[in-house]
């Protein structure tokens, strides 16, 4: 199964087998910018240009067959609200328990899923936040100011940062899970190894 999102305003889930679509979840006002998935596959996250995030159910815990896929009823869930400018970036922490979300504003907001509410904001970059992705208890983010910042969301601080030669655009975790991979808008792919914040 695959998912994406679109300037259309729709999310669509794909089979992978087939490479139909299996289905279209509508009802953000406005470009959808990037999308998650929960750990256990039962959710997609959307972030949107509406400034919302929205969190869909895949219907997987209903133990349908595949060939009732279509017929299930996919909900959205709830929605997030809170950011001021347009949101594109989301991603969700190993335990399901939070999502992680940045966009115009310059700084990260984390939301309590299970909650549905934000849980706090961490403030630091100076532009635009174009990347989000989550390590253990440590959330990574990348932004148009050019910098790299490493979170711990626990004590809600940054513990390790770069800077690199223009905007950074986006950012992932090496299945080590100590390496980061970041790639600018001038070309460049830097790879970070910080295994002092690596999870234990």
């Amino acid at each position: 199964m695959a998912i994406s999102g679109s300037g259309d305003k729709t999310i669509k889930v794909w089979s992978l087998e087939t490479g139909e679509e299996l289905f279209t979840f509508t009802g953000h006002t406005d470009g959808i910018k990037a999308v998650a998935v929960t750990p256990d596959g039962n959710r997609v996250i959307s972030a949107s240009g509406d400034q919302t995030l929205k969190v869909w159910s895949l219907g997987q815990e209903q133990n349908i067959c595949a060939d009732l896929w279509n017929l299930a009823v996919k909900n959205q869930l709830f929605t997030l609200k809170g950011h001021d400018s347009f949101v594109n970036a989301v991603a969700v922490t190993e335990d399901g328990k939070f999502a992680i979300s940045g966009g115009g504003e310059t700084s990260l907001k984390v939301w309590n899923l299970p909650s549905r509410k934000e849980a706090f904001t961490l403030a630091g970059h100076a532009d635009t936040i174009t990347a989000v992705a989550t390590m253990g208890t440590r959330a990574i983010s990348v932004s148009d100011d050019n910098t790299l910042k490493v979170w711990d969301l626990l004590s809600r601080e940054v513990i390790a940062s770069f800077r690199g030669d223009s905007a950074l655009k986006s950012c992932a975790i090496a299945p080590d899970g100590v390496t980061i991979v970041a790639a600018e808008a001038s070309g460049q792919v830097h790879f970070l190894r910080l295994e002092v914040v690596s999870s234990q």
